[in-house]
């Protein structure tokens, strides 16, 4: 994983490649002024198998079509590794190993990553100290990445036109755009929630201000939305699946109510699945993390609509906010969610001293 920058009026493009979008954001350097975001849909697959090498031809046909006639200034951008790319495990080993995390954490991850730690990229977070028993542990977020993996997405990004500067995690990114809204003293010492629905799972990260204490992904998200709406409505999976979208972008006062009721009807079910995962989440993070409760959730991603957030909100049993990561900047009287670009601008607002 590579970082390198140099001193511009403007910072990197965060570029997210997701399962079926690719978001990309730019600010000034100084983080203080949004200079673009553009959302470009990837071409809907049909029935038949696609292979690595159509797929990366889709991805960088978009890539250009995200970037042609906007504002983006360079060609300097930072990459993000997604769940499909990064396997991700919380792990606890010895706070006497502290002194020597980094071999540590190798052996662990020799037993753990599904292929040769010859052939992979390796990085950990520290989170916190929690006890077991009558130890005291240490909790690690590990994260490793298949180098030909990695390799692939460098050169579909470069033959894109982009020149990357640096490669970020999805985790780590999504806290950063909000640790970058929630400054104040106070802001640091509460603990959240975030959550990044997507079209194929949902991220969830528990943090302090910008220290990451727990990460996971579920393998529940838009996919899953839609063939509750095909089953419901006996509707084929992409006719359901516009459905849901073209219904559910529109303003709340200029949705069909029919339409709304019958697809809150199908998806209940995989939003109470969701729902109960969450809550999974939740205990852990008290069980582990003693001495503050969370206070909230952020609810972001291209999933995420009120009506999610109304229904999780009373599930989950925590106040909850739908994510602007452009709240801090102006729009031009722009009223659209901005919930797709939550990673993507934690990507662009990564700083020069970061490692990943």
């Amino acid at each position: 994983m590579i970082a390198r920058f140099k001193q511009n009026r403007f910072g990197p493009i965060g570029i997210d490649i997701g399962s079926r979008s690719v978001k990309l954001a730019q600010f000034s350097a100084d983080g203080s002024r949004l200079i673009e975001a553009s959302r470009w849909d990837l071409p809907v697959p049909g029935t038949e198998k696609v292979s690595e090498a159509e797929l990366d031809d889709r991805i960088v046909e978009s890539l250009g079509q995200a970037r042609e006639g906007r504002a983006f200034r360079g060609s300097e951008a930072v990459l993000c590794l997604n769940h499909r790319q990064l396997f991700l495990q919380n792990i606890r080993v010895s706070k006497a190993a502290s002194a020597s995390m980094d071999r540590t954490v190798q052996q662990e991850a020799a037993g753990r990553v599904p292929f040769p730690v010859a052939e992979a990229e390796i990085r950990y977070l520290e989170a916190a100290d929690i006890r077991q028993g009558d130890a005291v542990m240490r909790e690690v977020i590990l994260m490793a990445c298949h180098r030909p993996v990695l390799e692939r997405l460098l050169r579909v990004v470069e033959r894109a036109g982009y020149l990357p500067v640096a490669v970020d995690v999805e985790p780590t990114s999504l806290v950063r755009t909000y640790a970058s809204q929630f400054r104040r003293d106070e802001d640091r010492e509460v603990r959240t929630m975030y959550l990044h629905v997507g079209y194929a799972s949902t991220l969830v990260v528990i943090a302090q201000g910008d220290e990451l204490l727990f990460v996971k992904y579920l393998e529940l998200g838009g996919k899953q939305f839609d063939e509750a709406v095909s089953r419901r409505l006996k509707m084929n999976l992409t006719d359901s699946a516009s459905l849901r979208r073209n219904n559910g972008d529109r303003r709340n006062d200029r949705q069909d109510s029919e339409i709304t009721r019958s697809v809150a009807d199908a998806t209940r079910p995989a939003v109470e699945r969701l729902a109960s995962e969450l809550s999974m989440c939740i205990r852990y993070h008290s069980v582990t993390f003693r001495g503050r409760p969370l206070e909230r959730f952020v609810l972001g991603g291209g999933e995420a609509s009120e009506a999610l957030l109304e229904s999780l909100t009373k599930r989950v049993g925590l106040a909850g906010e739908l994510s602007d990561p452009f709240r801090m900047y102006p729009r031009s009287g722009k009223t659209e969610r901005t919930c797709h670009w939550d990673i993507a601008a934690g990507l662009a607002l990564r700083e020069s001293n970061s490692n990943a």
